[in-house]
């Protein structure tokens, strides 16, 4: 199974909740902002924290079948 990681940028308000919780450290800080952006999705292991957690609901975890 594949994983894709969208976060909306127009509900996202950067927290760092997602970057904090996630054990496989997916996320990174884009820019000056902070805003978080998946760039490490091959590390993920679907435990969909940052998705559950987001208090913004800006983070969405579509897990594919391949």
């Amino acid at each position: 199974m594949s994983v894709k990681i969208n976060i909306d940028r127009n509900l996202c308000k950067a927290c760092g909740i997602c970057v904090d919780l996630c054990p496989t450290i997916v996320f990174e800080y884009e820019d000056s902002q902070n805003f978080p952006v998946p760039a490490h999705v091959d590390k993920c292991i679907k435990c969909m924290l940052c998705e559950l957690r987001c208090p913004d609901f800006a983070v969405e975890v579509i897990i594919e079948e391949d």
